[in-house]
């Protein structure tokens, strides 16, 4: 019979080295698991076939819902009117929330707001992916867009609108979207009737600006009309955005 006497001092010591190094790599690993993620994952939209039966209304017929008028004066417009900036909410200011939307692949500064990287992938105004990088010469790629412009929306009935209602047009997650940069600058601030974006993202393009319509009391021009109901025509289904798809 093979007697097992006390284990040698060697063994000893090394079996304390390899205890503490498993508890060790088990303390980093849980830090690691407790420390807030900077990588923000991009929120799904709803789709039309998720949205309740009840919530969905139709773009064409909303169309008729609004009121076609010739557009006013830009006089006594500027963008102050209707806000100094970007509204803050919860800390963290309107630029960086809808970078933080729209973008996959989030990579956020140490204030847990600051976008410093992502990707905007099937950008609505051209169809491509860009890459964004928060720096002087690369912010730009992608700006923030509303996509009913804010003078337009001054020459179509904001004017009657209070200070208050003028900014929270201006910052309303409805209105604002992530697109390329470039083919934000030439859009400017054109209606419908003269620029719309590239054509897979067109009919929800003047859905959203239906909808951003009606909720602010805006009407369309003439030609603003018959341009929207030409791309809705193409798609007869399309449904307003309801909550949820911001």
């Amino acid at each position: 019979m093979k007697l097992v006497g006390r284990a040698s001092p060697h063994r000893r010591r090394r079996f304390t080295v390899v205890l503490l190094l498993a508890v060790g790599f088990l303390i980093v690993a849980l830090l690691d698991y407790l420390q807030p993620q900077q990588v923000v994952e991009s929120p799904q939209t709803l789709s039309v076939q998720s949205v309740p039966q009840e919530l969905r209304v139709s773009a064409i017929e909303s169309l008729g819902k609004l009121a076609v008028k010739d557009r006013v004066s830009l006089d006594g417009y500027a963008r102050d009117k209707f806000s100094p900036g970007w509204a803050e909410v919860a800390g963290c200011d309107m630029r960086n929330r809808i970078l933080q939307r729209d973008l996959q692949e989030v990579v956020l500064d140490d204030d847990n707001c600051t976008v410093l990287s992502g990707v905007l992938p099937d950008d609505p105004f051209t169809a491509q992916t860009i890459p964004f990088q928060r720096g002087r010469e690369t912010s730009g790629d992608i700006h923030i867009e509303h996509i009913v412009a804010v003078s337009d929306a001054w020459q179509k009935g904001a004017q009657q609108l209070d200070y208050k209602r003028r900014q929270e047009f201006y910052n309303d997650p409805l209105i604002l979207i992530a697109v390329d940069g470039a083919s934000n600058m030439e859009k400017g601030d054109k209606d419908a009737a003269d620029w719309l974006p590239h054509e897979r993202y067109r009919c929800q393009y003047v859905a959203r600006q239906i909808a951003i319509k009606l909720e602010y009391d805006l009407w369309v021009t003439r030609n603003e009309h018959n341009a929207i109901k030409r791309v809705l025509q193409t798609c007869p289904g399309q449904i307003l955005p309801v909550v949820g798809d911001f």
